[in-house]
Protein backbone atom coordinates (compact mmCIF):
# COMPACT_ATOMS: atom_id res chain seq x y z
CA UNK A 1 0.00 0.00 0.00
CA UNK A 2 3.03 2.12 1.00
CA UNK A 3 4.17 1.61 -2.45
CA UNK A 4 1.40 2.66 -4.42
CA UNK A 5 0.50 5.82 -2.41
CA UNK A 6 4.10 6.56 -3.31
CA UNK A 7 3.28 6.37 -6.62
CA UNK A 8 -0.14 8.47 -6.38
CA UNK A 9 2.19 11.36 -5.13
CA UNK A 10 4.71 10.99 -8.15
CA UNK A 11 2.32 10.97 -10.36
CA UNK A 12 0.10 14.06 -8.88
CA UNK A 13 3.55 16.06 -8.43
CA UNK A 14 4.56 15.12 -12.35
CA UNK A 15 1.10 15.58 -13.74
CA UNK A 16 0.06 18.86 -12.39
CA UNK A 17 2.83 20.58 -13.40
CA UNK A 18 1.19 20.08 -17.32
CA UNK A 19 -0.97 23.13 -17.73
CA UNK A 20 -2.81 21.67 -20.51
CA UNK A 21 -3.86 19.28 -17.54
CA UNK A 22 -4.61 21.65 -15.00
CA UNK A 23 -6.57 23.55 -17.64
CA UNK A 24 -8.82 20.19 -18.19
CA UNK A 25 -9.54 19.49 -14.98
CA UNK A 26 -10.34 22.90 -13.58
CA UNK A 27 -12.13 24.13 -16.93
CA UNK A 28 -14.51 21.28 -18.13
CA UNK A 29 -16.60 21.46 -14.59
CA UNK A 30 -16.64 25.10 -15.39
CA UNK A 31 -17.86 24.80 -19.07
CA UNK A 32 -20.52 21.92 -17.65
CA UNK A 33 -21.84 23.87 -15.00
CA UNK A 34 -22.19 26.95 -17.16
CA UNK A 35 -24.10 25.01 -20.04
CA UNK A 36 -27.21 24.57 -17.68
CA UNK A 37 -27.36 27.65 -15.78
CA UNK A 38 -27.11 29.54 -19.46
CA UNK A 39 -29.83 27.07 -20.64
CA UNK A 40 -32.60 27.49 -18.14
CA UNK A 41 -32.01 31.34 -18.22
CA UNK A 42 -32.51 31.57 -21.73
CA UNK A 43 -35.85 29.31 -21.66
CA UNK A 44 -36.81 31.65 -18.68
CA UNK A 45 -36.77 34.46 -20.90
CA UNK A 46 -38.49 33.76 -24.02
CA UNK A 47 -41.20 30.67 -21.78
CA UNK A 48 -43.58 32.21 -24.02
CA UNK A 49 -42.46 31.64 -27.52
CA UNK A 50 -40.89 27.55 -26.25
CA UNK A 51 -44.71 26.51 -25.96
CA UNK A 52 -44.65 23.14 -27.38
CA UNK A 53 -48.54 20.87 -27.48
CA UNK A 54 -48.85 18.26 -25.02
CA UNK A 55 -49.57 15.97 -27.43
CA UNK A 56 -46.06 16.70 -29.25
CA UNK A 57 -44.07 16.83 -25.77
CA UNK A 58 -45.54 12.89 -24.49
CA UNK A 59 -45.07 11.78 -27.86
CA UNK A 60 -41.52 12.75 -27.57
CA UNK A 61 -40.76 12.35 -23.55
CA UNK A 62 -43.43 9.14 -22.95
CA UNK A 63 -43.88 9.11 -19.26
CA UNK A 64 -40.78 11.16 -18.24
CA UNK A 65 -42.80 13.80 -16.43
CA UNK A 66 -46.40 13.17 -16.21
CA UNK A 67 -48.34 16.05 -14.82
CA UNK A 68 -45.62 18.63 -15.02
CA UNK A 69 -47.08 21.26 -17.82
CA UNK A 70 -44.81 21.74 -21.33
CA UNK A 71 -42.78 23.79 -19.72
CA UNK A 72 -41.40 22.40 -16.51
CA UNK A 73 -40.79 19.02 -18.35
CA UNK A 74 -38.93 20.67 -21.12
CA UNK A 75 -36.72 21.63 -17.78
CA UNK A 76 -36.56 17.99 -16.68
CA UNK A 77 -35.80 16.68 -20.49
CA UNK A 78 -33.01 19.52 -20.85
CA UNK A 79 -31.43 18.94 -17.27
CA UNK A 80 -31.78 15.07 -17.86
CA UNK A 81 -29.51 15.86 -20.79
CA UNK A 82 -26.85 17.86 -19.01
CA UNK A 83 -26.45 15.21 -16.28
CA UNK A 84 -25.09 13.02 -18.83
CA UNK A 85 -22.29 15.30 -19.55
CA UNK A 86 -21.17 15.14 -15.86
CA UNK A 87 -20.90 11.66 -16.98
CA UNK A 88 -18.18 12.35 -19.77
CA UNK A 89 -16.55 14.53 -17.39
CA UNK A 90 -14.87 11.81 -14.98
CA UNK A 91 -13.96 9.93 -19.03
CA UNK A 92 -12.73 12.81 -20.24
CA UNK A 93 -10.20 14.64 -17.77
CA UNK A 94 -8.16 11.38 -16.63
CA UNK A 95 -7.49 10.00 -20.14
CA UNK A 96 -4.82 12.37 -20.43
CA UNK A 97 -3.39 11.55 -17.55
CA UNK A 98 -3.46 8.07 -18.12
CA UNK A 99 -2.02 8.60 -21.71
CA UNK A 100 1.15 10.32 -20.84
CA UNK A 101 1.70 8.03 -17.46
CA UNK A 102 3.36 5.22 -19.67
CA UNK A 103 4.21 5.83 -22.56
CA UNK A 104 5.25 9.64 -21.90
CA UNK A 105 7.99 8.14 -19.87
CA UNK A 106 8.69 5.54 -21.87
CA UNK A 107 9.59 8.55 -24.03
CA UNK A 108 11.54 10.42 -21.33
CA UNK A 109 13.16 7.68 -19.99
CA UNK A 110 11.75 7.77 -16.46
CA UNK A 111 10.41 5.00 -16.46
CA UNK A 112 13.08 2.73 -16.42
CA UNK A 113 14.06 3.64 -13.25
CA UNK A 114 10.94 2.90 -11.55
CA UNK A 115 10.24 -0.02 -13.12
CA UNK A 116 13.78 -1.02 -11.92
CA UNK A 117 12.78 -0.97 -8.29
CA UNK A 118 11.13 -3.64 -6.51
CA UNK A 119 7.78 -2.22 -6.78
CA UNK A 120 5.55 -5.25 -8.84
CA UNK A 121 3.44 -4.19 -11.68
CA UNK A 122 0.13 -4.44 -10.48
CA UNK A 123 1.21 -2.02 -7.53
CA UNK A 124 2.44 0.45 -9.99
CA UNK A 125 -0.55 0.29 -12.28
CA UNK A 126 -2.88 0.95 -9.67
CA UNK A 127 -0.99 3.83 -8.21
CA UNK A 128 -1.09 5.36 -11.98
CA UNK A 129 -4.65 4.67 -12.37
CA UNK A 130 -5.67 5.62 -9.20
CA UNK A 131 -3.72 9.07 -9.72
CA UNK A 132 -5.68 9.40 -12.93
CA UNK A 133 -9.23 8.65 -11.80
CA UNK A 134 -9.50 10.74 -8.53
CA UNK A 135 -9.05 14.19 -9.57
CA UNK A 136 -11.80 13.48 -12.10
CA UNK A 137 -13.76 12.15 -9.90
CA UNK A 138 -13.07 14.71 -7.37
CA UNK A 139 -14.26 17.21 -9.30
CA UNK A 140 -16.76 15.45 -11.23
CA UNK A 141 -18.43 15.52 -7.73
CA UNK A 142 -17.56 18.58 -6.63
CA UNK A 143 -19.35 20.19 -10.21
CA UNK A 144 -22.49 17.74 -9.65
CA UNK A 145 -23.08 19.81 -6.11
CA UNK A 146 -22.71 22.72 -7.32
CA UNK A 147 -25.08 22.10 -10.51
CA UNK A 148 -27.81 20.65 -7.95
CA UNK A 149 -27.75 23.34 -5.58
CA UNK A 150 -28.02 25.82 -8.41
CA UNK A 151 -30.64 24.20 -9.83
CA UNK A 152 -32.48 24.11 -6.45
CA UNK A 153 -32.94 28.05 -6.85
CA UNK A 154 -33.72 27.88 -10.63
CA UNK A 155 -36.41 25.26 -10.80
CA UNK A 156 -39.57 24.38 -9.21
CA UNK A 157 -39.50 21.35 -6.69
CA UNK A 158 -41.21 18.79 -8.58
CA UNK A 159 -38.54 19.28 -11.62
CA UNK A 160 -36.01 19.08 -9.35
CA UNK A 161 -36.79 15.74 -7.94
CA UNK A 162 -37.48 14.65 -11.23
CA UNK A 163 -34.06 16.05 -12.63
CA UNK A 164 -32.19 14.27 -9.39
CA UNK A 165 -33.83 11.06 -9.32
CA UNK A 166 -32.47 7.90 -7.69
CA UNK A 167 -31.03 6.65 -11.02
CA UNK A 168 -29.16 9.95 -11.83
CA UNK A 169 -27.50 9.97 -8.53
CA UNK A 170 -26.44 6.37 -9.31
CA UNK A 171 -25.25 7.60 -12.91
CA UNK A 172 -23.18 10.04 -11.60
CA UNK A 173 -21.89 8.93 -7.96
CA UNK A 174 -21.02 4.83 -8.73
CA UNK A 175 -21.54 4.26 -12.81
CA UNK A 176 -19.16 7.53 -13.64
CA UNK A 177 -16.63 6.32 -11.22
CA UNK A 178 -16.63 3.06 -12.79
CA UNK A 179 -16.52 4.81 -16.60
CA UNK A 180 -13.85 6.71 -15.24
CA UNK A 181 -11.79 3.30 -14.24
CA UNK A 182 -12.68 1.83 -17.65
CA UNK A 183 -11.48 4.91 -19.36
CA UNK A 184 -7.96 4.76 -17.30
CA UNK A 185 -7.13 1.41 -17.46
CA UNK A 186 -7.82 1.51 -21.63
CA UNK A 187 -5.94 4.35 -21.81
CA UNK A 188 -3.02 2.90 -19.77
CA UNK A 189 -3.16 -0.66 -21.49
CA UNK A 190 -2.34 1.27 -24.96
CA UNK A 191 0.01 3.47 -23.93
CA UNK A 192 1.73 0.70 -22.54
CA UNK A 193 1.74 -0.92 -26.37
CA UNK A 194 2.08 2.44 -28.12
CA UNK A 195 5.32 4.67 -28.80
CA UNK A 196 3.56 8.12 -28.93
CA UNK A 197 1.13 9.88 -26.52
CA UNK A 198 -0.87 11.35 -28.76
CA UNK A 199 -1.82 8.41 -30.51
CA UNK A 200 -2.66 6.67 -26.92
CA UNK A 201 -5.16 9.67 -26.33
CA UNK A 202 -6.44 9.54 -29.43
CA UNK A 203 -7.30 6.00 -29.07
CA UNK A 204 -8.09 5.92 -25.49
CA UNK A 205 -10.49 8.93 -26.56
CA UNK A 206 -12.71 6.15 -28.20
CA UNK A 207 -14.27 4.84 -24.20
CA UNK A 208 -16.42 8.46 -24.46
CA UNK A 209 -18.45 6.98 -27.15
CA UNK A 210 -20.80 5.12 -25.51
CA UNK A 211 -21.80 8.08 -23.49
CA UNK A 212 -21.74 10.15 -26.62
CA UNK A 213 -23.97 8.08 -27.99
CA UNK A 214 -26.41 7.84 -25.39
CA UNK A 215 -26.58 11.48 -25.14
CA UNK A 216 -27.16 11.89 -28.83
CA UNK A 217 -29.89 9.28 -28.74
CA UNK A 218 -31.89 10.67 -25.53
CA UNK A 219 -31.18 14.47 -27.64
CA UNK A 220 -32.83 13.05 -31.15
CA UNK A 221 -35.57 11.21 -28.86
CA UNK A 222 -34.55 8.04 -30.18
CA UNK A 223 -33.73 6.46 -26.89
CA UNK A 224 -35.30 7.38 -23.20
CA UNK A 225 -32.56 6.39 -20.75
CA UNK A 226 -34.41 5.35 -17.61
CA UNK A 227 -33.28 3.32 -14.30
CA UNK A 228 -32.98 -0.08 -16.36
CA UNK A 229 -30.56 1.15 -18.77
CA UNK A 230 -28.41 3.36 -15.76
CA UNK A 231 -27.98 0.16 -14.11
CA UNK A 232 -27.43 -1.92 -17.30
CA UNK A 233 -24.52 0.31 -18.09
CA UNK A 234 -23.36 0.05 -14.86
CA UNK A 235 -23.06 -3.74 -14.54
CA UNK A 236 -21.62 -4.06 -18.16
CA UNK A 237 -18.96 -0.98 -17.45
CA UNK A 238 -18.17 -2.97 -13.79
CA UNK A 239 -17.57 -6.18 -16.15
CA UNK A 240 -15.41 -4.38 -18.51
CA UNK A 241 -13.29 -2.50 -15.81
CA UNK A 242 -12.42 -5.85 -14.48
CA UNK A 243 -11.41 -7.52 -17.97
CA UNK A 244 -9.30 -4.44 -18.88
CA UNK A 245 -7.51 -3.69 -15.86
CA UNK A 246 -6.70 -7.28 -15.55
CA UNK A 247 -5.60 -7.19 -19.57
CA UNK A 248 -3.42 -3.89 -18.46
CA UNK A 249 -1.59 -5.74 -15.46
CA UNK A 250 -1.08 -9.07 -17.84
CA UNK A 251 0.10 -7.48 -21.03
CA UNK A 252 2.62 -4.56 -19.45
CA UNK A 253 5.87 -5.03 -20.99
CA UNK A 254 8.09 -4.26 -18.22
CA UNK A 255 10.84 -6.33 -19.22
CA UNK A 256 11.01 -5.40 -22.69
CA UNK A 257 10.88 -1.35 -21.40
CA UNK A 258 13.91 -2.02 -19.38
CA UNK A 259 16.22 -4.21 -21.65
CA UNK A 260 14.63 -2.99 -25.54
CA UNK A 261 12.75 0.66 -25.10
CA UNK A 262 14.85 3.51 -27.23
Amino acid sequence: MNKVKTIISKEWAEVFKNRIVLFTVAFLPIVFLALPIITLAAMGSFEDEMSVSSGEMEAFVGDLCQGLNDMACTEVYMLNLYTLLFMLLPVIVPVTIAAYSIVGEKTSHSLEPLLATPITTTELLVGKMIAACVPAIAATWTAFAIYAGVMWFMVSEEVFKLAMAPMWLVAVFIVAPLMSLMAVSAAVLISSRVSDPRAAEQLSAFVILPIILLLIGQSMGLILIDARMILLLGVLVLVLDVILVTMSVKLFQREIILTQWK
